[in-house]
């Protein structure tokens, strides 16, 4: 057996920055341990699923009624009942842990704080997600401040793991390749990591905990898992499946691979547009997606699900129990003239590139043909939906009559809709510890898993539970990664931070690279020059962290801001880095209008002009 060179030694090893992995870190650290935390995105973009979320964490108030509520979220579907009690036990401790281990003083609960009325909305539905639950008024929502969809757990998560750089290493863009396994004990004993463009291999003396994300952004397993011909993901996009594979070669177990959550308009639906990447996030209702002369075409053009169904988490009502709707290769909104006025005339869309993708054909024999629908079910369709229309009753689906609007002689109108997902639940399946499971239900020495990496939910979901996971398992498996085991065979018990390979090419050597960096100002000066009458200004507060810009100012006027460093999310975030600082050079001002859906992103850049302009003033 060939010996293992290792590049460098750490106690633990922890793969995936996002809200499990930043926990795992700083609890494995918090326990001693020197502690690798591992990411394949860049700088800015680590944080996963859980930069684009809610930040809303779900919460019990009952024990008893918060597992009968899950034990009918999960429907017969089986969990070991010490793992439903693992988690149960800590949705019910939420509170404590954000001011325990957060520093929240006070942390913001929907069901007992006054909240503004976005939040109000946006929460109602969520807390609980499924009303009609036995235990369901047990069930509440906790964040670290009044605000969602501002990424605040998330940088308070990341903070905790930059406090702790004296015991946790970060390297981003350097993504997990496999696991290393001893043949013989089947011991995890490190991972090969893809490192400035070699192939390393770093030890890991007590333990690896998987914190990768689901595979939301590999289609093959799309297909193969969840068995649907594609799904349009509207989180990050760097959760590939990777970690599917490394687990599959060290022999673990597998669950939940067919449960997804979604989120969007009309029980969960997004635009099918091909030149973004992320599809665009419909944060609530947009109802003239779903009230009048609309509705949603399936393939061949007949309709398959209520549009005015208040989907949860892309679920919608099936015979006694919510479920992902079929989702189909290239399903259609179709609506007509009179509809398409109405959404002409809304002013500012929710989506603002919506008429660039729609298609009109003057019959529905030419639009069924340009969308590549069967022209007669489409029709058909049309003359059943008139019906309905007409008698105020849609005994096909349940939709309400007085949504209904009969669509008219032409012409005619679609445009392409993805069903939309926000993250998938399947991975390896873990245990109550956290320990990732072989095919025979045992725990495979020093391996450890949290997050939406095989999550716990399975079949129907609350808002709010896999960020409770994510804090909850992340904290048991990093306590568990990093206490003491028995020395591994191969493993140096050197110090874990300088241990490397004099002789190998492997060897890694620090750079400023792998700091994260904080909102100095001193270092803005280090990295950004300026010219007469210009002025750096940073800020901290946005959805990708730190935002630098160099503004132009004179004569009592701004002349130009320059973005130098940003992060933020690729589709609204960039449109705020692109089009507030013209705004504000037009206005002279850093006081204008946000951009429509990016609130963070636009309140950093103001921030940051602020700050250049406080110094030129």
């Amino acid at each position: 057996m060939t010996e293992t060179k290792w590049a460098r030694t750490y106690d633990v090893i922890v793969i995936g920055f996002g809200a499990a992995g930043a926990t795992a870190s700083r609890f494995a650290a918090d326990k001693g341990a020197k502690v690798l935390l591992l990411d394949a995105a860049p700088e800015g973009h680590e944080g996963g699923n859980t930069r684009y979320a809610g930040q809303v964490v779900l919460t019990g108030h009952d024990r008893a009624k918060t597992k009968a509520y899950f034990k009918a979220l999960f429907n017969n579907i089986q969990i070991e009942d010490d793992m439903l009690d693992t988690y149960v036990d800590g949705i019910n401790q939420i509170p404590e842990y954000m001011h325990d281990y957060l520093d929240v003083d006070e942390p913001s609960s929907y069901n007992k704080t006054h909240r503004d009325p976005g939040w109000q909305d946006f929460a109602h539905g969520l807390s609980p997600e499924y009303p009609e639950f036995n235990g369901s008024d047990a069930i509440d929502l906790t964040t670290v401040h009044d605000g969602f969809f501002d990424a605040t757990l998330w940088k308070n998560l990341r903070k905790h793991v930059t406090d702790r750089s004296d015991k946790i290493d970060v390297w981003l863009e350097s993504p997990a390749l496999h696991l290393i396994q001893d043949p013989e004990t089947k011991t995890i004993t490190g991972v090969t990591v893809k490192r400035n463009g070699q192939d390393v291999n770093i030890a890991a003396r007590n333990g690896v905990v998987m914190t990768m994300g689901g595979f939301e952004n590999n289609n093959a397993d799309i297909q193969n898992f969840i068995g649907v011909p594609k799904l349009k993901v509207i989180g990050t996009l760097y959760n590939k499946g990777d970690g599917i594979r490394m687990a599959q070669a060290v022999g673990a177990s597998f669950w939940h691979m067919h449960s997804y959550e979604g989120y969007g308009f009309d029980t969960g639906f997004t635009f099918e547009n091909p030149a973004e990447e992320r599809g665009k996030f419909i944060l609530g209702a947009w109802p003239e997606m779903s009230h009048g002369s609309i509705f949603i075409a399936a393939d061949d053009g007949s309709r398959y699900v209520r549009e005015d169904e208040d989907g949860r988490h892309g679920h919608a009502y099936e015979h006694g129990q919510w479920h992902n709707p079929t989702v189909y290769a290239h399903p259609h909104l179709i609506f007509d003239q009179a509809q398409y006025d109405v959404i002409k005339n809304q002013g500012q869309l929710p989506y603002t590139d919506f008429f660039k993708l729609v298609v009109k054909g003057n019959t529905l024999a030419e639009l069924a043909d340009k969308i590549q629908a069967d022209p007669t079910v489409l029709t058909q369709t049309v003359a059943t939906f008139n019906r309905s229309a007409k008698a105020g009753r849609d005994d096909q689906l349940g939709r309400h009559g007085d949504t209904m609007r009969a669509l008219d002689d032409g012409p005619y109108y679609a445009v392409e809709l993805a069903t939309a997902m926000l993250n998938t639940q399947g991975g390896a399946k873990r245990n109550a510890r956290a320990e990732v499971l072989n095919a025979d239900g045992q725990p495979i020495p020093h391996l450890y898993s949290a997050g939406e990496f095989g999550g716990i939910n399975a079949n129907q979901y609350n808002g709010g539970g896999n960020l409770a996971e994510c804090l909850i398992f992340g904290k048991i498996a990093g306590e568990n990664a990093a206490s003491r085991k028995q020395s591994v065979a191969g493993v140096t018990d050197s110090n874990a931070s300088t241990e490397t390979d004099a002789d190998t090419s492997a060897s890694i050597h620090e750079d400023e690279a792998d700091d994260l960096g904080g909102n100095d100002l001193a270092d803005d000066a280090k990295n950004f020059t300026v010219g007469d009458d210009q002025y750096l200004g940073s800020a901290n507060n946005g959805i990708g962290g730190k935002i630098v810009v160099r503004v132009t100012y004179t004569d009592q006027r701004i002349k130009n801001i320059e973005v130098l460093q940003e992060s933020e999310s690729e589709d609204v975030g960039r449109k705020a880095v692109e089009e507030l600082p013209r705004e504000m050079v037009a206005q002279n001002s850093a006081d204008v209008d946000a951009v429509s859906g990016a609130s963070s992103s636009s309140r950093a850049i103001k921030t940051a002009v602020k700050d250049a302009l406080s110094k030129a003033k």
